[in-house]
C-alpha cells in the first residue's frame, strides 16, 4: 500500500488542539495509522536517571498524531494539498498533489 505521508514530508496539522501548525514528518507508524510531527503534539515525559553522567527530570517529547488529522504541504507551493496517485509511463507509482497536478518528491 503506498502511504499519502512519508518521513521527512512536511505537513500541516488541520484538525485538534495542535491545528494550524506545521513541523516535517520524524517517522510514521503504519499499524496505529499515526504519524510523529516535529514541534508538534508535545508531550511532558517524566525519565529516571540511567546511570552517573544522565540526570533524570521532565522531557518534552513528540507524541504521535493521527494522519487524518495532517495534510501534506505541497513543497513546490508551499500550500497544503491532498495527496493522489498517478502511475507513469515507466510503470512507477508516483504521489501528485491534488490542487495542482504537481509531482511530490520525497
Amino acid at each position: 500500500m503506498a502511504a499519502r505521508i512519508r518521513k521527512g514530508d512536511q505537513v500541516l496539522v488541520i484538525s485538534g488542539a495542535q491545528k494550524g501548525r506545521r513541523g516535517e514528518v520524524l517517522r510514521v507508524v503504519p499499524k496505529d495509522e499515526r504519524a510523529v510531527v516535529q514541534g508538534v503534539n508535545l508531550v511532558s515525559k517524566h525519565t529516571k536517571p540511567k546511570g552517573m553522567g544522565q540526570p533524570g527530570g521532565i522531557v518534552q517529547v513528540e507524541a504521535p498524531i493521527h494522519l487524518s488529522n495532517l495534510k501534506l504541504v505541497d513543497p513546490k507551493t508551499g500550500t497544503p494539498t491532498k495527496v493522489g496517485f498517478r502511475v507513469l509511463e515507466d510503470g512507477r507509482k508516483v504521489r501528485v498533489a491534488k490542487a495542482n497536478g504537481n509531482l511530490v518528491e520525497s
